[in-house]
């Protein structure tokens, strides 16, 4: 009755923030949800102590390639915010994509905030990939 589904493996993450795609990154940290608790205790019941949901968090998402041409329209997006051309609170996507361009998962993003942009470190002494990494923050995901 049920297909067999093979495990999903991405190997590349596109997003696109406020319209803009910022192309695709090789690493997607931070997607996640977790549900805040308060604890109650109830006067006679020594059974257990209540956990009431009280609200949602959702961590900081970062995203980290090495750096493409794509790392312009990253300036671009940050720039809007800055120059305040655009308000906190964008939408955005993650699509996580295989090899061959099959999206396996897309991650709607609620309220869009840029957080930090980090370029890399640019040293002679020891030669490696020269790499990017965005962190934002959002107020909710939808799949």
């Amino acid at each position: 009755m049920y297909k067999d589904q093979e495990p999903a493996v991405s190997v590349r993450f596109v997003v696109e923030l406020d319209d803009i795609n910022l192309g695709a990154f090789t690493s997607c940290e931070g997607l996640g949800i977790e549900v805040v608790t308060e604890q109650r205790e109830e006067g006679g019941n020594n059974q257990f102590v209540w956990q009431l949901p009280s609200r949602f968090k959702y961590p900081n998402i970062k995203l980290t390639r090495p750096l493409t041409a794509d790392t312009k329209e990253v300036a671009r997006w940050f720039a809007t915010m800055i120059d305040g051309g655009r308000k906190a609170g964008g939408t955005g996507s993650i699509r996580a994509m295989t090899g061959d361009g099959e999206v396996v998962a897309e991650f709607a993003l609620q309220n869009v905030v840029p957080v930090r942009w980090t370029g890399p470190s640019l040293t002679v002494e020891s030669p490696k990939v020269a790499t990017e990494t965005i962190e934002i923050a959002h107020h909710g995901i939808k799949v």
